[in-house]
């Protein structure tokens, strides 16, 4: 699971390939609420703010 801003979310497709050898599913976090979780504020590739989670 990576949780990344727009900029990143390519690099964070490829390293989910590249580990789990299947596509992933792009979340857009402005647009869905987790009951009980909190997505990190930050990209975890940069300081931008996270937009995306890619699981």
């Amino acid at each position: 699971m990576y949780v990344v801003c727009k900029e990143h979310v390519e690099l964070a497709i490829d390293k989910f390939v590249d580990e789990y050898e299947d596509a992933p599913d792009v979340v857009d976090l402005k647009e869905t609420e987790f009951s009980d979780w909190d997505p990190p504020a930050k990209c975890a590739e940069c300081e931008k703010n996270a937009e995306y989670l890619v699981v």
